[in-house]
């Protein structure tokens, strides 16, 4: 069988030294009882009270260390079918959506057993149960996604009072979006952490099972408890509520824009800069089937109105636009989000720089509002938009709640 080691023992919830510490253990305190036995005093008495402590200093030397040793060899071994001692580890929960961590071309993606079980280290970690809920790449995930995601992601945590934490993986085109909308509309102060990678299994040096190991480990440390959704990516957490992917292929394309990475995954220790921080938004998703429709207008020199009057067109409830420095457009295009405005579209207005904020700002008289986006770019502004339509259509409302989002509480 395997040797006993440390991981297996803490694997197995056993908390006994191993056998050959066992033994050297119980000599010293064998050699302390026969110095003890020794100690008495003279004669007949004595004599006995020394023959006493030999007899109880050999069975501590030999007899006592070899059935320790051979109880740790017992209770450290797989039980059930390999299934441990229940209760012994932390439970995590593995959801699994495709993208990038799964692809292998034409001999199809990995299924969520096959990526758990390139990764045997996590054995030692945490007790994995495993959930297929998706299998595509994240340029094809939508709100339907979202929704189901969120969902399910609930349901776990009211059925399963012991489950740790929730690990999903996901493509990282989109993982920002899957990510902050999780952020908003799971409620439960158990951490849930969404991994990817940015190199499929078939290429050198894959870094897909060491983001799986680090969002794992981070999924059973205390210290992400409170802190909402996190993503983890080459070694750092993020807060979902400020990250971006800002590359398209380098191993460090996930970055916190505003405020950093919130920790980082070193060896066998998850470390936190900052404390813990919940999402300062929360929707519920009750009776909800399907989330308001919202697109996204891109901003160029010389755009005109065009794209704006054809979201219009098409039903959009909500327009962001993707606006040239802070919040500036070209004319025509800001009058175009103008008229959809007065027409009852809430138009919320990001930038197209990957950083910085537009100010939400307050409506001003005679002219129609159109709320800054604050920190959030065009995709990750589009999210909250479409949660906070489910909420109201009234674009005061709207910046209240980009206000909170900021940290701004009662700004209006």
């Amino acid at each position: 069988g395997a040797p006993v080691t440390p991981a297996r023992r803490r694997q197995k919830g056993v908390v006994l030294p191993p056998p050959r510490e066992a033994v050297r253990a119980c000599r010293s305190w064998a050699t302390a009882l026969s110095r003890q036995g020794g100690m008495s005093a003279g004669g007949q008495a004595g004599g006995k009270r020394r023959a006493r402590g030999r007899n109880a200093a050999w069975v501590m030397a030999w007899a006592l260390p070899w059935a320790l040793a051979w109880g740790a060899l017992f209770l450290s071994a797989p039980a059930g079918g390999g299934q441990g001692v229940p209760g012994a580890l932390p439970e995590v929960h593995v959801i699994a959506t495709g993208g990038t961590i799964a692809a292998r071309g034409p001999a199809g993606p990995l299924s969520v057993d096959q990526l758990v079980a390139a990764v045997p280290e996590l054995a030692a970690l945490a007790s994995i149960t495993v959930e297929q809920f998706s299998n595509v790449g994240s340029s094809q995930i939508t709100p339907a996604h979202w929704l189901g995601l969120s969902r399910r992601i609930n349901a776990l945590f009211q059925e399963r009072p012991g489950l740790a934490g929730v690990v999903v993986t996901h493509g990282t085109d989109t993982l920002e979006e899957t990510a902050l909308f999780l952020h908003m509309t799971v409620d439960d102060v158990r951490p849930v952490v969404v991994t990817g990678a940015m190199r499929p299994p078939t290429v050198v040096a894959p870094e897909g099972p060491a983001n799986l190991r680090a969002a794992v480990l981070a999924a059973v440390t205390p210290g992400s408890r409170g802190r909402g959704t996190l993503v983890g990516m080459n070694d750092e957490l993020f807060s979902a509520g400020d990250v971006a992917k800002l590359h398209t292929s380098r191993l460090d394309a996930f970055q916190g824009p505003a405020g950093g990475a919130v920790g980082v995954v070193e060896g066998e220790e998850v470390r936190f800069h900052t404390p813990p921080h919940p999402s300062p938004l929360q929707f519920e998703l009750e009776g909800i089937e399907e989330l308001p429709r919202v697109d996204i207008a891109y901003a160029w020199a010389g755009a005109d109105g065009a794209v704006v009057d054809a979201l219009v067109a098409a039903g959009a409830r909500g327009i962001v636009m993707a606006s040239v420095g802070r919040g500036n457009l070209p004319a025509p295009l800001g009058a175009a989000a103008r008229q959809a405005a007065e027409g009852g579209v809430v138009v919320v207005v990001s930038n197209r720089t990957g950083a910085g904020r537009v100010p939400v700002g307050s409506p001003l008289p005679d002219r129609p509002f159109l709320p800054g986006a604050g920190g959030l770019n065009p995709q990750r502004a589009r999210v909250v938009l479409m949660l906070g339509l489910t909420v109201s259509d009234d674009p005061v409302v709207i910046a209240g709640l980009l206000d909170r989002l900021e940290g701004v509480e009662g700004a209006r």
